[in-house]
Order: C-alpha cells, then sequence, then structure tokens
C-alpha cells in the first residue's frame, strides 16, 4: 500500500472534501440596499446634527449625492418615508423666494466652487465682513428620555382637544416651558436665556427640545422666524395652568403685577372700541412698565391710562395672566398695529368686555372656582356651567 505525505494528501484533493467550508452570505435585495444606505445618512444627521452637504469631505459628498437622487426619485421617496425619522424627504411647499433658494435640489443656484456665503468676490479687501460667532445647529439629545412623556401627553391633548393649535404671530408668543409645531415636528422651548439688545433687536438664544429625538439653542428671533412661516403654537392645557397657579418654587416666589389697562389711542378704529382693557403681567411696578408704552406695539403704540393694579404675593402671577388671557380668548382684539421697526404685529392682550366681568374672573381664579364657569360673550356675563 502506498503510503502519502501530508502535503500530498491536501494537495490531491480533488473533490475538496478536505477544503473550509464557504460561508453562504445572505444576499441583499434591492429595497434592503436602500434602506441601508438611507440609514447612513440618518446616521450622518444624528451625529452631525444636520444633513449631509455638498462638501470636500468625500463621504459627506457621496451621502449628498445619495440624498438627492432619493429625492428625485418619487418611489424610493415613497418607500422610505416609515425610516424618515428627521422628516428630510418631506414635500417643500414653495410660498417665497426663500424657500426656492431651499429647496434647490438640482443645484441649478448653487456655486460650483462650493463656496459658502461668506466667501465675497469682487469685494475690496479691507470690507469690515465678520462671520457669526456661533451658528445652532441641532444633535442628538442625550436625555430625550426626559422629554419624551411630555410630547406624548401633549399629543394626546390636541387629540382629545385639550389643547389646540394656533396661529403663531411674532417672538412675544415664545415662552420657556411652551409647545410649538415646526414644518409637522413638535418643539418644546425648555429655556429662554436672557433678553440682550443689539442693533436694536431684542433676542436670546433658546433651548429647544424636538419631538424626534434632537435639540438645539437657536436663536429666539430665529425660531420665531421658521414659526412665522411654517408652524403654529400649541395651546396651553387650562387645568394644569389652574393646578400649578399657586405652586411657590424658587422661580415662582417673586412677586409681580396683574395690570388693566385703557388705551388712550387717537386712531378711530381703536378709540371708537367700547369695554377695551388689556390684561397684563409685569415683574416691575406698572408704571415704570408702561412708561415707554407709545413706542411699543403690545400697548398699541399709544399712551395708556392704568385702571387696575393687583400686586401679588406667593403666586406664579404669569400662569396666572395666562389663564384669564385663554379664559377670554373669544373676546381678544384682533388688530394690526406696525410698530417703529415697521414691522406688522398682532396684539394678544387686549380683550373687549366689561371691566366688572374681568375683576369677577381673577377673583374667581384666586379662589380656584374659574374652572365652573365659562364666558358668554353674548351676553357679556360669566356663566355657571
Amino acid at each position: 500500500m502506498d503510503k502519502f505525505s501530508l502535503d500530498e494528501i491536501l494537495d490531491g484533493d480533488p473533490l475538496g472534501l478536505l477544503s473550509e467550508p464557504k460561508l453562504m452570505a445572505k444576499s441583499l435585495n434591492e429595497d434592503d440596499r436602500l434602506v441601508s444606505s438611507f440609514e447612513e445618512i440618518n446616521t450622518f444627521i444624528e451625529q452631525n446634527g444636520s444633513e449631509p452637504k455638498k462638501s470636500t469631505n468625500m463621504q459627506e459628498r457621496n451621502l449628498y449625492s445619495r440624498l438627492d437622487g432619493i429625492r428625485q426619485n418619487p418611489q424610493k421617496i415613497e418607500y422610505l418615508k416609515p425610516y424618515d425619522r428627521f422628516n428630510i424627504l418631506q414635500d417643500i411647499e414653495i410660498n417665497s423666494i426663500d424657500d426656492i433658494l431651499n429647496d434647490d435640489v438640482f443645484g441649478l443656484l448653487g456655486n460650483e466652487n462650493n463656496d459658502d456665503i461668506f466667501t465675497l468676490k469682487n469685494v475690496p479687501k479691507n470690507s469690515n465682513i465678520v462671520k457669526p460667532d456661533y451658528v445652532a445647529t441641532r444633535k442628538s439629545c442625550k436625555d430625550f428620555d426626559k422629554y419624551e412623556l411630555m410630547f406624548q401627553e401633549v399629543q394626546n391633548d390636541l387629540k382629545t382637544a385639550k389643547r389646540t393649535l394656533a396661529k403663531f404671530e411674532n417672538e412675544q408668543e415664545i415662552y420657556d416651558g411652551e409647545f410649538y409645531i415646526l414644518k409637522g415636528v413638535m418643539v418644546y422651548v425648555a429655556s429662554k436665556g436672557f433678553l440682550e439688545k443689539k442693533n436694536g433687536k431684542t433676542n436670546t438664544r433658546l433651548h429647544c427640545i424636538y419631538e424626534n429625538g434632537t435639540e438645539s439653542d437657536v436663536l429666539m428671533r430665529s425660531l420665531s422666524r421658521e414659526l412665522y412661516r411654517d408652524g403654529k403654537r400649541v395651546s396651553r392645557h387650562e387645568d394644569k395652568l389652574l393646578e400649578n397657579l399657586q405652586t411657590i418654587n424658587e422661580e415662582d416666589s417673586k412677586s409681580g403685577y396683574i395690570y388693566l389697562l385703557e388705551s388712550l389711542s387717537s386712531d378711530d378704529k381703536i378709540s371708537s372700541i367700547k369695554n377695551l382693557y388689556k390684561i397684563g403681567y409685569s415683574t416691575v411696578p406698572v408704571k415704570e412698565r408702561i412708561k415707554n408704552a407709545i413706542n411699543e406695539p403690545t400697548y398699541l403704540m399709544a399712551p395708556v391710562r392704568i385702571v387696575s393694579v393687583y400686586e401679588t404675593y406667593n403666586m406664579n402671577t404669569h400662569k396666572f395672566e395666562q389663564l384669564i388671557h385663554r379664559f377670554f380668548g373669544k373676546v381678544c382684539l384682533n388688530i394690526d398695529i406696525f410698530g417703529s421697526d415697521e414691522k406688522r404685529y398682532t396684539p394678544r392682550e387686549w380683550f373687549i368686555l366689561p371691566l366688572e366681568v374681568i375683576e369677577k374672573a381673577i377673583e374667581l381664579i384666586i379662589t380656584g372656582e374659574i374652572v365652573n364657569y365659562r364666558y358668554d360673550e353674548n351676553k357679556e356675563v360669566l356663566v355657571l356651567i
């Protein structure tokens, strides 16, 4: 019997009986590959807080081209909708020049040299143009679990009509602790910084949490501009406002003032309105607060007369004001006022109703009995429910 060496046996294995079997990879179909490639785009947005751009980074540029190709294919868009957690495949409604510029999917308005807005041509070198110190971007919210339940509760309140959606007017309607809808995504303003005046305009940074699990520290005026173009304001929950009215904490313990004002405007469309009162809130003495009324849209760009002032202690005065505005919402003055900056404003703190009704409502809010009443705007009386 012939003897063979080990090498001869291995080399002479024509049937491959001794070779290591190869693992068969599961083949991916076209849909699987499409979802996988789209998830790479989602991962990029999670890590960078923005869509991939047409940059010099080849990986980002490839993702940009891939996203551009998907957006031009209606079938792909339809299939990927369940995976579009950042709403980057939504149809964009064109209502302005800005919309056209922002929706330049074919790159017809782009710059082939990838110059950004700060790269200027044909401008003298001594031009004093500088980049902004800081530009806010969205990023993944690491502690989103703290806010997720809040979003679910607000969505449920909207479904049960405990909250409603209203038109957003201007930055005066942005408060910390309030919810808004921006391009179909709910936004929670977790905190609001100190207001600063620069170039004649008041602004501050906000800490915003988005329902899709991201966050940003966008400027108040920037958020206001976006909400005015494509957003809504979520109304407050009346019952919760009342529950928290007497809640005292480090912030709420500060005293404030609820005040009632009459307008001394010479404008016929204002002076002709009977029983027109502003119900406002201030943390400083009212005389100090209204000294510049003639230059402020919230006071109808006219002098005012103080009717009543309620000095409050150990009460969340701001929530008090919010509740009474909601209670008399149906008789809120609807008028456009142009400020000194020539922009249009719609003040939301003026109401058309008898003074005694306002004073009675304030008493009922203090005692907590307001939940048993509603305002009949036709009879101009409070009605027991």
